[in-house]
């Protein structure tokens, strides 16, 4: 019983359950892992420990420059608190210095002014009354007998107090100014009269807020501010007219005076509203050596500029010929450089208060304006072999723009009032040669003093504008020669004009005259262009009336292919530059229509013209004349005998 029980045990213990089995098997898997992750870690953590080993001796590193980082920055805002501590002080310290420098300074010129109870009013009032009192300073001394007038204010002394407030001026302008100091230099007058200037415009306020009002309730009619300005003005007119007497034999130092000189007097009158009625500087150019040294200079610089113009590598083209809406005068640049020469000399002298002083300098600009027409001519002479080039038209714009602008010069105030004063003065350099009409023109302003400058110009603007429409003309009659040979005569009638269309011999003539006036467009002034496109079209006029149709005559179809010619394709090339273009070929355009009237039109008309021709003599005053049948067809140019002659060359007549 007991063997048997021991063999089913046995029996059991041997036949283990699937998934007992497969329990086993995991947990069997799972030790394996868990042995490779301890491996595995111990690994890793030896590596772990190794790394720390080596990074040691870097972080010792590290911690010491970070020690020592920290320590240089603590040392840096150290010192820089110590740095503003220390520039406070030094501010404080220099502060002090120069406030008490100018507290110093300060207080001695109160003391000077008598602080706080100033003695200033009562001091300038006695010293005008000490003035005016005294027979020999009197400002307004007494008239003479038979001599009402009072001297100007300019000629009279100036008052006491000015004359003893400019004394430490004055003492400054000497001193620097004059004699061998470095501030004394002929090439620099700008310094001496840019500190006059300067002292006019400092001592500005004072003399208007502490003098003026002294004056005032002294009834002293003196303005205190220009009276300074007067005395500080005696200065500089005294070293002026020394200077300039020095600077006679060098060209550069003494025209660097004169701008001097204008730029300070035009300084003087605008921003320090100096009066127009005292004299500034100005007059000191009017000494003869120096007006004549200015006027020979000025020449001689003027001279120089104009052979350089025209020597330029752009003398003939003009600055604005991209821009259409400034480029209607097509002025080239000499032309405008020459003009704008002529406005900085006018600049230059208008200033002057001696109109006989100005007309030299206008005699001066006239001059000029004769040379610079000569040497236009002599290029002009040089390109005379191809009118139509671009060169030769540039000069024609030139001499048209220099005689536009003296025109306008003409009825410019300044200008009209130096003529009046020409003609006033008898000024012979200016109105030589001139007649008793000429002067009575001059004198009524209907004339200009540029009047022969105008007309010399004019008669070369002339004669070159008709030598290039001669020019162009040959071009277009040798391209007219087979459309004057046409066949006239043998052309058939055109009832419907629709399909007419240009003769052939015309197409050569047409293209020529189309290619001219586009050029001459492009290359000319508006004004120009203008008496160009018009002269053209009248020598056509007569070279279509006399060559082509006296020259012919003409069938029904001819004179109809010449109207369709005529109307169609010559008139409409000038119709882009006026309105009724026809007009401007009157003798073709009558012809045409003489030409073209129908037979019994035709008649008629022949027939009262040859009874109106035999029948002048005796024709009673109320018969119409025969002008009043041609006019009623449209004809005013031409005369009777004219038509008679165009209707003989008709070729369609009755019983012909």
């Amino acid at each position: 019983m007991i063997a048997c029980c021991l063999f089913q045990v046995v029996n059991v213990s041997g036949s283990v359950p699937p998934k007992v089995s497969e329990a086993l098997s995991v947990a069997r898997e799972a030790r394996c892992s868990l042995d490779d992750l301890l491996h595995k870690e111990q690994l890793l953590s030896s590596s772990v420990d190794q790394h720390l080993a080596d990074v040691q001796l870097w972080m010792d590193d590290l911690g010491e420059t970070r020690d020592q980082v920290d320590t240089i920055e603590r040392h840096m805002k150290y010192l820089r608190c110590l740095s503003c501590c220390f520039l406070y002080k030094t501010l404080r310290f220099w502060h002090k210095i120069i406030k008490d420098r100018l507290s110093s300074d300060f207080d001695n010129i109160l003391t000077q002014l008598h602080w706080p109870i100033s003695q200033l009013e009562l001091v300038v009032t006695q010293l005008l009354a000490l003035q005016t009192s005294y027979p020999f300073t009197q400002r307004e001394p007494s008239p003479q007998p038979g001599c009402s007038a009072t001297p100007p204010p300019h000629t009279l002394p100036l008052c006491l107090p000015v004359q003893i407030m400019l004394l430490p001026l004055s003492k400054r302008f000497k001193y620097h100014f004059s004699g061998n100091r470095q501030t004394n230099s002929l090439s620099k007058p700008e310094w001496y009269l840019t500190q006059t200037l300067l002292w006019m415009g400092n001592s500005s306020a004072f003399m208007e807020e502490k003098i003026q009002p002294i004056l005032d309730r002294s009834a002293a009619t003196i303005n205190a501010r220009v009276e300074l300005s007067r005395g500080l003005l005696s200065l500089v007119q005294e070293k002026v007219a020394f200077d300039a007497g020095r600077l006679l034999y060098d060209d550069v130092l003494f025209c660097h005076l004169v701008e001097e000189v204008l730029q300070f007097e035009k300084e003087l009158r605008s921003t320090y509203s100096y009066p127009k009625t005292f004299p500034g500087l100005l007059h000191l150019l009017l000494d003869e050596a120096v007006l004549q040294k200015w006027l020979t200079v000025e020449k001689k610089m003027a001279v120089e500029k104009m052979d350089a113009m025209l020597s330029a590598e752009g003398a003939w083209s003009s600055q604005y010929k991209d821009i259409n809406d400034m480029d209607e005068l097509k002025a080239p640049d000499c032309a405008e450089t020459f003009m704008t020469l002529l406005q900085v000399i006018t600049d230059r002298y208008q200033a002057l208060p001696c109109p006989s002083a100005q007309l030299k300098f206008l005699g001066l600009q006239r001059e000029l304006v004769d040379d610079f027409r000569i040497r236009l001519t002599q290029v002009m002479k040089e390109e005379s072999r191809c009118p139509l080039g671009f060169r030769y038209c540039a000069i024609l714009n030139a001499v048209n723009y220099i005689s536009t602008i003296l025109a306008d010069w003409g009825d410019n105030v300044f200008f009209l009032q130096l003529q009046q004063a020409a003609v006033s003065l008898g000024e012979d350099a200016l109105l030589k040669g001139l007649g008793v009409m000429e002067l009575g023109r001059l004198a009524s302003l209907e004339g200009s003093l540029f009047d022969g400058e105008l007309a010399l110009l004019d008669r070369l603007k002339g004669d070159m504008l008709g030598r290039l429409l001669e020019w162009t003309m040959r071009e277009i009659t040798e391209k007219a020669k087979p459309y004057c040979q046409d066949r006239w005569l043998s052309l058939p009638s055109q009832h419907d004009q629709s399909t007419m269309s240009l003769s052939s011999s015309a197409c050569p003539m047409m293209l020529c005259l189309r290619d001219r006036l586009l050029n001459l467009h492009q290359v000319l002034s508006f004004s120009l262009f203008q008496l160009a496109w018009q002269g053209l079209a009248e020598r056509l006029d007569s070279f279509i009336y006399q060559e082509v149709i006296l020259s012919n005559h003409f069938s029904d179809g001819g004179a109809a292919q010449l109207q369709f010619d005529m109307s169609r394709n010559l008139f409409p090339l000038f119709g882009h530059y006026c309105k009724r273009p026809e007009n401007f070929f009157k003798h073709v355009k009558e012809a045409c229509i003489i030409l073209c009237l129908n037979v019994g039109s035709a008649l008629l008309l022949r027939s009262l013209l040859k009874d109106s021709r035999e029948t002048s003599d005796w024709m009673s005053a109320g018969d119409p004349p025969p002008e009043s049948a041609l006019n009623e067809l449209g004809v005013y140019c031409l005369a009777a005998c004219d038509v008679l002659i165009l209707l003989g060359l008709r070729a369609s007549w009755p019983g012909q």
